[in-house]
């Protein structure tokens, strides 16, 4: 596997550290690609702890082999290629899903919403793209065979030349166009009303309309107004709670009341305090509950909105407690 051009400061600085033997200087040259590397991970594996690990374990792996970087590829290619094959070794050794579970996919047994402060700083990164991070998007990848899934984000998000992405999988070239025609095909079904131009420019930042959104659905709760919260709801709602159940698309009233019937807005759990947030680039409320027997309000929830038009089109609810990696505090 080559890319053009004579070796650039990293790629010359790096095999310097690698013939040193010497670990920090090693860990020091690469460091800098650990959360761009980490988003790749999370693309492959939905999962937020899981990218961390095999994010490490690509670090890991590199150092072993980090007498073969001759620098005939770029530093950052030799990572991806590393972490690519570290998620699909991981992949085959997942626990599979149960038969049985209603139309949930493996997606949901593992999703994770990824905290926006752990993504690349840098805002032009292809790696940070909203519309690439989304959890809409992160479901639908998930529902390509791990290595179709790897050909897709190489060559649709990442924009390798089929070549590169053949190589790095150890495929032939027809065999990642292939893959990746199959994968446009189950990813544009997934997504029918998203843009799917991955490599354009896209937004990162969230619109006065849904940082309203965001504000009234904590409103509707810290009041537990229900006649609120209900119009909030579009009313094909899909909403998730995970990993508790699979996406169900309902009306807004039909929501409302499920959660109702599960206890909510009910004695002992209608205390709330919210806190906006952001995961995976979109708006999220972080919803924060006080029992008659605590004196605190503590972190229960975090609900992931995707908003079209002012109104809550999709709503994934992740349990919140024991992720210190979400970045929120754990009680108010």
């Amino acid at each position: 596997m080559t890319d053009a051009g004579p070796l650039s400061a990293d790629e010359a600085t790096f095999i310097a550290a690698a013939r040193s033997g010497d670990a920090a200087r090693f860990a020091l040259v690469t460091e800098r690609y650990r959360r761009e590397l980490q988003v790749h991970c999370y693309r492959m594996l939905a999962n937020y702890e899981d990218a961390q690990d095999m994010t490490q374990e690509t670090f890991l792996r590199a150092w072993n082999k980090r007498e073969s970087f001759k620098g005939h590829a770029a530093l950052r290619t030799w990572l991806y290629r590393i972490a690519t094959n570290v998620c699909l070794d991981f992949l085959e050794k997942r626990t599979p899903v149960p038969s049985g579970l209603a139309d949930a996919g493996s997606e949901v047994l593992y999703l994770q919403p990824y905290p926006d402060r752990m993504l690349p700083e840098d805002p032009q990164e292809s790696v940070v793209a909203r519309e690439t991070i989304e959890l809409a998007f992160i479901v639908a990848v998930q529902r390509l065979p791990p290595r179709q899934r790897a050909v897709f984000i190489l060559r649709d998000v990442l924009g390798w030349p089929a070549s590169k992405a053949a190589d790095a999988l150890e495929l032939t070239v027809a065999s990642v166009t292939s893959a990746l025609q199959r994968a446009r095909g189950t990813v544009r079904a997934q997504l029918p009303d998203r843009r799917l131009d991955w490599r354009s420019p896209a937004t990162h930042e969230l619109t006065d309309d849904e940082r309203g959104v965001v504000k009234s659905y904590m409103d509707a709760h810290e009041r537990n107004d229900l006649d609120a919260l209900t119009s909030l709801l579009r009313d094909d709602l899909r909403f998730a709670m995970l990993p508790e159940m699979g996406t169900t698309v309902m009306t807004a009233e039909d929501a409302v009341d499920s959660w109702v019937s599960g206890g909510l807005f009910q004695r002992g759990h209608d205390d709330w305090r919210g806190i906006a947030t952001t995961v995976n680039r979109m708006p999220a409320a972080a919803l924060y509950l006080r029992t008659p027997d605590d004196p605190r309000y503590r972190l229960f929830a975090i609900a992931a909105l995707h908003i079209v038009d002012g109104k809550i089109a999709e709503l994934t609810g992740f349990d919140a407690g024991g992720k210190p990696w979400l970045g929120l505090p754990p009680t108010l």
